[in-house]
């Protein structure tokens, strides 16, 4: 049985940081405009609409195309669609930085969706080309802490970028990190070779998958601001539950769909995806929630709190490489509940929280929930990519990129409103004027202006409270999941020996030893 071209050359390190490189801008993309939202208000002129979309465009575009570019990767190459992704990414970049209206950057922003929709499922799929099966599962964790990390710290580069330069620089910070990320996988990556071209693209599929994840994506980003209740928010939800429907339905009639949904047959993907996802559910919560918590609370600034969500990294390649032992040993079967119990654990703990605890507790639980990611998140994704043969590990991929992305949008919706529910039912605004009651009551930020202007000591200690209260809320629904998610998997995923085998061996030799026994892979 063939090894991936790159299985035993040092060069593989290389080709995972130029694949982890590509990832971390993206997760850092999709956070670091939080913090310059205020200066584009003002330098741009934005209102608020425009400023939910200058946001919102990226998390749309990212989602509506991942689906289809799976797909083309499959077809005309993962590394082709790939280096072209990252090239869109840089592109866009550039238009960003040199963009004079709110709608140049809202454009520039969906168009880095569209390259991060290229990115974060193409460099996942190549993974399995380029590490032996022994090693593919410390490459995924690697794989998984830069999109991670580029979560907390996007807020960390933003901030200090806008501190000692123009806001422009937010987006000019992509362009030489996507040319260097572009440039190693030209020299680095294996070549995808030849393709099949000639199978009917399923057109009318993707304007329903895009359609559907438009209008769910849309809806959930109104939840926050209208309610569950508001008649457009359900009638968004309503037609994106149908459009949804009938892509299925059309998907299961087809012989070449453009997503294989009898993926979903094979219990390595239908669980080690369904796992990944309620994981992501968790940790989306733990990273929404954290960061005000550290702001507004605790009182750091942005760079500040970027460094004090770094346990939870720490902890998630700690459980890295923990798992890559533990798995052959115990199977998937036994670590991956462990992780979602250590995971339970941390969130638990979390939920404990005072307001006048300091950071060395936050430390303590988010290291906890890191380790319990890693060592859950780790093996599922696995054991996708132990299910996936050469066809279909671009779309494979970006199916599960996709079902977490829409768990992950819906998640943060459903834990923002628990979120305020449970600051609204704490805080108290009695004896305040009418706008400063609202002010106060519409965030804990806003609470906290307010406080300062009436030096109102009992506000802000009021506000504080409130958010704790809201935050462990918050905590305590991500432990429950948490806990769901381990009885499911303790139940349903594959015994040892298939699961052991199916993370420590995954389906990958097919890709390149049988699909072209006869062809040794090139590195471009």
């Amino acid at each position: 049985m063939s090894l991936p071209a790159l299985a035993r050359s040092p060069r593989r390190w290389l080709a995972l940081a130029a694949l982890t490189l590509s990832v971390l801008i993206v997760g850092l993309d999709g956070t670091i405009i939080n913090v310059a939202l205020p200066t584009l208000a003002g330098e741009l002129h934005a209102d608020s609409a425009q400023l939910q979309w200058i946001g919102g465009g990226y998390l749309l575009t990212l989602s509506v195309a991942m689906l289809p570019v799976g797909l083309l990767g499959d077809r005309y190459g993962h590394k082709r669609l790939l280096l072209g992704g990252i090239g869109l990414f840089a592109l866009a970049s550039l238009g960003g930085a040199f963009a004079g209206s709110p709608a140049t950057v809202i454009v520039a922003r969906a168009v880095l969706g569209l390259g991060a929709a290229a990115i974060m499922p193409l460099s996942m799929a190549i993974l399995p080309r380029v590490f032996a099966k022994d090693e593919l599962p410390r490459a995924i964790a690697v794989w998984t802490a830069a999109t991670a990390l580029g979560m907390p710290v996007g807020p960390l580069v933003g901030g200090w970028l806008l501190d000692h330069f123009h806001w422009s620089s937010i987006f000019l910070f992509n362009v030489p990190v996507a040319a260097l990320a572009m440039l190693a996988g030209l020299w680095l990556l294996p070549s995808d070779g030849k393709h099949e071209r000639t199978v009917p693209f399923d057109a009318l599929g993707a304007v329903l998958s895009a359609l559907g994840i438009t209008a769910l994506v849309y809806g959930t980003i109104l939840i926050p601001q209208d309610g569950w209740t508001d008649p457009a928010v359900l009638g968004t939800l309503t037609a994106a539950a149908a459009l949804l429907t009938a892509f299925v339905v059309r998907e299961r009639r087809l012989a070449h769909p453009l997503v294989d949904l009898k993926l979903f047959t094979d219990r390595r993907f239908l669980w080690g995806t369904l796992i990944a996802v309620f994981v992501n559910f968790a940790v989306m919560g733990i990273l929404f929630v954290v960061p005000q918590y550290l702001q507004a609370v605790l009182g750091n600034d942005s760079f500040a709190t970027g460094i004090r969500v770094l346990p939870l990294i720490g902890g998630l390649m700690a459980a890295a490489t923990a798992s890559e032992a533990l798995v052959p040993r115990l199977g998937a079967r036994t670590v991956i509940p462990f992780g979602m119990l250590v995971l339970a654990a941390g969130t638990a703990l979390g939920a404990r929280t005072d307001g006048s605890d300091g950071y060395g507790f936050t430390a303590l639980w988010l290291a906890l929930t890191g380790l319990g990611f890693g060592l859950a998140v780790v093996p599922a994704t696995s054991l996708v990519m132990g299910s996936l043969t050469a066809d279909h590990a671009g779309s494979g991929t970006s199916l599960l990129e996709t079902v977490q992305q829409l768990g992950s949008v819906l998640g943060v919706a459903g834990l923002g409103s628990l979120l305020g529910y449970g600051y609204l039912d704490r805080i108290r605004t009695d004896g305040l004027p009418a706008g400063a009651a609202d002010a106060a009551r519409d965030s804990v930020s806003g609470a906290d202006a307010v406080a300062r202007q009436l030096h109102d000591a009992g506000l802000t200690a009021s506000a504080h409270e409130a958010f704790v209260h809201g935050m462990n809320l918050v905590l305590m629904a991500c432990g429950a999941m948490s806990l769901f998610a381990a009885v499911l998997a303790a139940l349903f995923l594959p015994g040892r020996s298939a699961a052991a085998t199916a993370v420590a061996a995954p389906d990958v030799p097919r890709t390149v030893a049988d699909a072209a026994p006869q062809q040794a892979e090139s590195v471009a």
